[in-house]
């Protein structure tokens, strides 16, 4: 038997649901239930009535979904799928800043530890930041990890007071402005369209920016026939899928996140025969962060 069709076997014998990053690699999207962002997939996850949930993507997500379907199994198939920008802030960072500015509310990017989001005032994703930071009423707003989001999100929200963590991408960060020139020049006319996860230099030589929902949004309904993207090179899969006759060129081949990759055909099998790889977490983190993500959900 195929393993895609051992796949699918396996996921109607256990009432399951997969799904996938738009940066996982092009055969685990295609045989994902839904291929979405981090809001869309969120949102997917909360309003699932499958018994499993297979999350191909990074651990962050996978523990967003199990905050979220606390009763449910939610399984992560490559097990050491991180994220450095995650690891980079700690329960710790968030309760120092809060007690160093006591009238802030503690925005978390989704690109968090279920610990940072147990101690936040809300979630937030790429495609909703904006959104969330002003639908509060704090005038102060204290954003982690990502400082290159924060501060796009912050040019967007000027009556607000953004106090930004020194955290980052590690694959948006490699993009610099050189690299869009050098794009440029080797398609021109082609327009550029980035994630905010890059560094601002990149985001103002840019005609657009982002989420990764957003970026696709913005191809499929452009007038242009050719697009230079900056975001993780996963997402021209879908690009591609979608717009069969537009032209796309990644802005950098330093695109790429080997997190993202982690996840393979046999992984996901394997993950499905033993049910192993399972998300598990404290009972009162999840409780704490789960409010942290139904507060962004709500508003969006």
């Amino acid at each position: 038997m195929d393993i895609t069709d051992r796949i699918r076997e396996l996921k109607k014998q256990r009432n399951a649901v997969i799904l996938a990053h738009y940066y996982q690699l092009p055969e685990i999207q295609d045989i994902a239930d839904f291929v979405g962002d981090s809001f869309d997939l969120s949102r997917r996850a909360a309003a699932t009535d499958a018994d499993v949930i297979v999350f191909c993507s990074v651990r962050f997500m996978a523990e967003s979904a199990k905050i979220l379907n606390p009763s449910k199994t939610v399984l992560l198939p490559a097990r050491d799928a991180g994220c450095p920008m995650a690891d980079m802030a700690g329960a710790e960072d968030v309760l120092a800043l809060k007690e160093q500015y006591p009238d802030a509310a503690a925005v978390c990017y989704v690109n968090t530890s279920a610990a940072v989001k147990a101690v936040c005032d809300i979630c937030c994703t790429s495609s909703n930041a904006v959104k969330v930071v002003k639908s509060l009423p704090n005038k102060r707003i204290i954003f982690v990890p990502d400082e290159n989001l924060g501060g796009f999100v912050a040019q967007q929200t000027p009556e607000k007071e953004i106090i930004l963590f020194p955290g980052y991408c590690v694959t948006h960060r490699r993009v610099t402005a050189r690299d869009v020139e050098e794009a440029r020049a080797a398609a021109p006319g082609a327009l550029v369209a980035v994630h905010p996860e890059c560094a601002p230099e990149v985001v103002e030589k840019a005609d657009f920016a982002g989420s990764t929902a957003q970026i696709i949004e913005y191809v499929n309904k452009a007038g242009c026939d050719s697009f230079i993207i900056g975001t993780e090179q996963g997402i021209l899969h879908r690009l591609q899928k979608e717009n069969p006759a537009k032209r796309f060129y990644l802005l950098s081949p330093k695109l790429l996140c080997p997190n993202m990759k982690k996840t393979t055909l046999n992984e996901l099998l394997r993950s499905l025969e033993d049910m192993v790889c399972e998300i598990k977490l404290d009972a009162d983190v999840m409780a704490a962060a789960r409010r942290s993500l139904d507060r962004m959900i709500k508003i969006t």
